[in-house]
């Protein structure tokens, strides 16, 4: 590094120490600051990276992302959004239009005079490597060339370093993409952008989960023969000897969310067999559309949701049906409907109340009509019976419905999923040699365990999250071979965590599972934490897997006071913000020798 830039990483001594002392990480701040200071060390740098032979064959390997997203990155930083769709231009990727841009603008900054001080480097030209030029006002493309390089070798050189100590490392690979990101952009055709990506409601979320990216556009992927999804498991092996399938279920079916929704309780799978109108008649089931179809609203029910406020929310949001009952007035017919209502009021755990009462009025149906079927199909709304919709309906016409509801959800189907996933998973698996793993967590098709032993992929298995209908708990023991064990994930609390939160599960655990006689600790202590260590560490999985935060746990000096502080992810709340940082250093780490020992011997009593 050169004295002068040098001097410029000096100026940002005091950010770092302050950065480095906060107990959570700021994403944006240390994003910030590096990227600033990237930026003015980019013109001393860029003519020597440039010039490597390695560079060249780095972006000869990679333009076929590289170049799109530079452009991207670019566009995003000169219009002050990701969100493409606001753009005044460029809203759609055009390499011929990008490259024309580009070069326009190059133009006229060369033919522009020179200021001094420091400036955002110069926009290059996208079709090729980046070269040396002289610093203007716009962005280029080729800074992102430079970046996305260098953290290419940064990896390279962790991996090398890493295979020396005789470690083998792992990678991980997203389920979804943002609908504001240089894939979207570029291949917009790949994606459902009116769809969003979830999961149903279960114990972990009543409401179920909107993660917010769009759907996959799989025929459309299969007639490409799934060259996107090969080139991502082709980039994983640059750098890992295996890696996880984030929801893996997502290749037999996706949970599909309206984009007009904002809970994931108003999606259904897709792709899915739906139900015709001649199933109800078949089963001796009246059909009325709008009874089904449309949120069944009363007085009583609006009274139970909202007190006193009842009158308010019939006058501003609802409207009578003529029958009774109430429907939403057009202005207010979808939950981002609600939600834009509700931004523009006082913020307060009041208006926060109303508008989830709200959305449950909306998601109190029993059936989403099928698109393009012309009202001859129906999707399921997940957890009719929980609905008062389904509990206002004759008592003889509840079982009946109920009966098609399972045989939608767990009969007809397991043979169809089964046919999606093979279409997709083994033509993946063939382009690499890395060991693959599968999060295959939640409502698991019946034909899941099937596929992933035939096509040997590890399944993913959690102690509090059995498989197994009718067991509240499944023991690492019991694990097959090809699987990964773990206490938890990083969307799930900690084991600490997980032992606070409900005193009676926690008892029927510390009996059965480890075994003790008597009263659970309200805590979980030190030891019971090695315990259920060891327990993962002596199963026969491949593998055992631990936050590291599970580890510290077994030591009474080592870990988090706050056992609450240790969670890193709550799905089922799309704006909990990633802000988890181990609280001591990775030196000090080292140095706790009575710690590391332990771990050391947990492992060789283990056998692995």
């Amino acid at each position: 590094m050169s004295e002068q830039n040098k001097s410029l990483l000096e100026k940002e001594e005091t950010e770092r120490k302050r950065l480095n002392s906060l107990e959570a990480v700021d994403y944006e701040a240390v994003l910030n600051t590096k990227m600033e200071f990237l930026k003015r060390i980019f013109p001393s740098q860029k003519t020597a990276t440039f010039k490597r032979v390695d560079y060249q064959t780095f972006f000869e390997q990679n333009k076929h992302w590289l170049v799109p997203y530079a452009a991207f990155s670019c566009l995003r930083d000169e219009y002050g959004t990701a969100d493409f769709s606001k753009w005044p231009e460029h809203q759609r990727y055009d390499a011929d239009e990008i490259s024309k841009e580009f070069e326009r603008q190059e133009s006229e900054v060369a033919d522009s005079p020179k200021e001094s001080g420091n400036q955002v480097p110069a926009l290059q030209e996208t079709r090729g490597p980046g070269k040396a030029s002289q610093e203007t006002t716009f962005c280029e493309p080729s800074f992102y060339y430079f970046l996305q390089y260098h953290l290419h070798c940064q990896l390279k050189a962790a991996t090398e370093y890493i295979h020396s100590q005789g470690i083998i490392l792992k990678g991980d690979i997203a389920i979804g993409v943002s609908r504001f990101g240089a894939d979207a952009w570029q291949s917009p055709d790949l994606f459902h952008m009116d769809f969003q990506a979830g999961a149903p409601p279960d114990a972990f979320g009543i409401r179920g989960q909107n993660w917010g990216f769009p759907t996959y556009n799989w025929p459309r992927m299969k007639e490409t023969g799934f060259a996107w999804w090969k080139q991502r498991f082709e980039q994983m092996g640059c750098y890992f000897d295996a890696f996880r399938v984030d929801h893996i279920l997502g290749f037999f079916r996706i949970w599909s969310v309206p984009i007009d929704a904002v809970e994931g309780i108003l999606g259904f799978f897709v792709p899915a067999i739906p139900v015709g109108i001649r199933e109800f008649q078949n089963r001796g089931i009246p059909f009325d559309r709008k009874r089904y179809v449309e949120p069944f609203i009363s007085d009583a029910m609006v009274k139970e949701l909202f007190g006193h406020s009842a009158e308010f929310i019939k006058s501003h949001f609802l409207s009578p049906d003529g029958a009774g009952r109430y429907r939403f007035k057009p202005e207010f017919s979808t939950q981002r409907q609600i939600e834009a209502q509700f931004a523009s009021w006082e913020q307060s755990e009041h208006n926060e109340k109303h508008k989830s009462g709200l959305f449950d009025l909306i998601s109190d149906v029993l059936l989403f009509e099928a698109p393009n079927s012309n009202g001859q199909q129906f999707h399921f709304r997940f957890g009719i019976e929980n609905s008062s919709s389904f509990k206002n309906l004759p008592g003889d016409v509840q079982p009946r419905l109920k009966e098609l509801y399972i045989d939608y959800f767990f009969r007809r189907q397991d043979d169809f999923w089964l046919i999606e996933a093979m279409q997709k998973l083994p033509a993946l698996k063939r382009v690499t040699n890395m060991l693959v793993c599968g999060e295959d967590l939640g409502l698991v098709p019946a034909c899941v365990p099937q596929v992933m032993r035939d096509l040997g992929l590890l399944s993913l298995e959690i102690q509090r999250m059995p498989k197994e209908l009718g067991r509240e708990f499944f023991h690492p023991k019991d694990a097959p071979y090809l699987s990964v064990v773990t206490p938890a994930t990083h969307d799930m609390s900690t084991i600490r965590g997980w032992w606070e939160e409900d005193r009676g599960v926690t008892q029927k655990f510390y009996n059965r599972e480890l075994g003790r006689s008597g009263a659970a600790p309200a805590k979980c202590e030190p030891t019971l934490v090695e315990a259920i260590v060891s327990q993962h560490l002596n199963s026969p999985a491949m593998w055992s897997i631990f936050q590291i935060q599970d580890l510290l746990g077994m030591d009474g000096q080592l870990r988090h006071q706050d056992a609450g502080a240790e969670r890193i992810n709550i799905p089922a709340n799309p704006k909990n913000y990633w802000r988890y940082r181990m609280h001591m250093t990775l030196e000090a780490l080292l140095n706790s020798h009575e710690f590391t020992n332990r771990i050391r011997r947990l492992v060789q009593r283990s056998g692995r």
